[in-house]
C-alpha cells in the first residue's frame, strides 16, 4: 500500500478537469452547477475519469487486496432493511424480498495511505463533494466501520433494490465485473413525506410507467447520488470478476455513528461506540429505512 505515500491530490484527481484546490474558479463552477443540476433532476450525477487513468491500476489492486477481508453473509432482504416479517398490509412492498449477497470491507481494514482512504479524508474533496450537493459543509461519518467501505458483489450475488439511509451517497467503482454488475435505479421515487409505495411496487414487479434507467460507470468515475429517495441495485454479477466500489460516507452533522442492529447485519461485528451511541439517532424524516 505504500505506492501512494508521495502522492499529492492533484496527482491522483485530474484536477484539469475537476478543481478541488481552486473552487472559485470558472471550471470549478462549471463542474458544480452541472451536478447540481443533474441531481436536481436525476438525482445522480457522474464525474468521468475523476482518478487520474494513470493511476485506476492502482486503485483496482488496492481495493481488490482489501476485498477479502469483506465481511460474507447472505440474507433475505427488503428494500427496506426491515424485518421481513414485519406486520404489513398484503399489498406492501416491504412484503417481496430479495437474497443480499453483498458483502462490505469496514472501514478498519482500508489503511490510512491507500488511495480511497487519502480522498475520503481530504478537506478539498470533502467541500468540493459539498458543494455538488449544494451543502455548506458536510462532515466525515463518525463511524469507525462504515464511515468508509469497500462494496464487494461476488459472481452469482447482487445487491438487490433498497434505498439508503443516508441522503447523499458518494461512490467510486474501483473493479468491473466482467458481466453483470450494472447500476440500476429510479430518481426520486418516493420523497421525505411519500413513500410511494405502489410506485415501488411497479417496479419491483416489472410494471407501470416507472422504468428502472441503467448508468454506465467505468473504474476512477465519481459518482454523487440521492440514494436515499431513489430506489436502486446492483444487478446479478457474473463471470469470474466480483464487482467492487468504494463508498466515501458523509453526512450534514457531526458524530453521526449506525445503529447497533444494522452495522451488525453489514459487518457482523459491532464496536463501544456503536453500543454508546444506540438510542442516541436524529433522523430527518419518517421514512422506513
Amino acid at each position: 500500500m505504500s505506492t501512494l505515500q508521495a502522492v499529492t491530490l492533484d496527482q491522483v484527481v485530474d484536477t484539469d478537469r475537476y478543481p478541488l484546490s481552486d473552487p472559485e474558479s470558472p471550471e470549478a463552477r462549471a463542474v458544480v452547477a452541472r451536478a447540481r443540476r443533474e441531481l436536481a433532476e436525476a438525482g445522480c450525477t457522474v464525474l468521468p475519469d475523476f482518478v487520474r487513468p494513470s493511476l485506476h491500476r492502482v486503485l483496482r489492486q488496492e481495493c481488490a487486496a482489501l476485498a477479502p477481508h469483506a465481511y460474507f453473509d447472505v440474507e433475505t432482504v427488503n428494500v427496506y432493511n426491515i424485518d421481513v416479517d414485519a406486520d404489513l398490509p398484503e399489498h406492501h412492498p416491504g412484503r417481496r424480498t430479495f437474497e443480499r449477497g453483498n458483502a462490505f470491507v469496514a472501514r478498519d481494514r482500508i489503511p490510512g495511505n491507500a488511495l480511497i482512504s487519502r480522498l475520503h479524508a481530504h478537506e478539498s474533496f470533502r467541500r468540493f463533494v459539498a458543494d455538488c450537493f449544494g451543502l455548506s459543509r458536510l462532515y466525515e461519518l463518525a463511524d469507525p466501520l462504515s464511515g468508509l467501505v469497500l462494496n464487494v458483489v461476488r459472481p452469482g450475488t447482487e445487491h438487490p433494490w433498497h434505498f439508503d439511509t443516508n441522503e447523499y451517497t458518494v461512490s467510486m467503482l474501483t473493479q468491473e465485473a466482467q458481466e453483470g454488475g450494472s447500476f440500476e435505479y429510479c430518481p426520486n421515487i418516493r420523497s421525505a413525506d411519500d413513500e410511494h409505495f405502489d410506485d415501488v411496487r411497479d417496479v419491483l414487479d416489472g410494471r407501470g410507467a416507472r422504468r428502472p434507467e441503467r448508468l454506465p460507470l467505468r473504474p476512477g468515475d465519481l459518482q454523487l447520488f440521492k440514494g436515499r429517495y431513489s430506489l436502486h441495485r446492483v444487478s446479478p454479477v457474473r463471470g469470474a470478476l466480483a464487482r467492487h466500489s468504494a463508498i466515501f460516507a458523509y453526512s450534514e452533522r457531526p458524530g453521526v455513528i449506525g445503529s447497533v442492529a444494522r452495522t451488525r447485519q453489514l459487518f457482523g461485528r459491532v464496536l463501544p461506540e456503536h453500543l454508546a451511541a444506540e438510542g442516541r439517532a436524529v433522523r430527518g424524516d419518517q421514512l422506513l429505512d
